[in-house]
């Protein structure tokens, strides 16, 4: 059955680009989510002011991979101990967030970062927001599959 789910992890092209690789993940677009305002751009979300973050919402059928799956992915792939920052980037924009679009995806959320909390899997306690998916918009079409387009699998690369 086809879910969804929606991440915020830094920047949303590397991020994209990460799940879009994932047998089970069909679809991905980039956006913004989490914020107080309706006239949402990728200008206006770099003032720092919109509330949103910038978010990857990946459609997933869970009989080929699981939102647990996801998860965990997630959690491994960003630095979820550092507030409103990614690497080199800095803002609200860049938070590390689950935007979750159930209660079963909110339980595991919470489950999931109280154990890496518990395990000791950081330095630093995990502070990933974990809040209700609402008023997704989608990012400008030059966002959508960014790094794909220019041939690469990471900003890094």
């Amino acid at each position: 059955m086809e879910q969804l789910a929606t991440f915020g992890a830094g920047c949303f092209w590397g991020v994209e680009a990460l799940f879009a690789a994932q047998q089970g993940v069909t679809s991905t677009t980039v956006g913004y989510m989490g914020g107080h305002t309706t006239d949402v751009t990728y200008n206006t979300i770099c003032q720092g002011d919109t509330g949103h973050a910038e978010v990857v919402q990946i459609t997933f059928d869970d009989s080929v991979i699981t939102y647990s799956q996801l998860l965990q992915m997630f959690w491994q792939n960003h630095n979820p101990t550092t507030p409103n920052q990614q690497g080199p980037d800095f803002g609200t924009q860049y938070r590390s967030v689950v935007f979750y679009h159930n209660q079963s995806q909110q339980e595991l959320a919470v489950e999931m970062r109280q154990k890496l909390n518990d395990g000791g899997s950081y330095n630093a306690p995990v502070i990933t927001i974990i809040e209700a998916a609402h008023s997704y918009h989608v990012a400008e079409d030059y966002h959508q599959q960014y790094l794909l387009k220019r041939g690469k699998t990471s900003c890094s690369i």
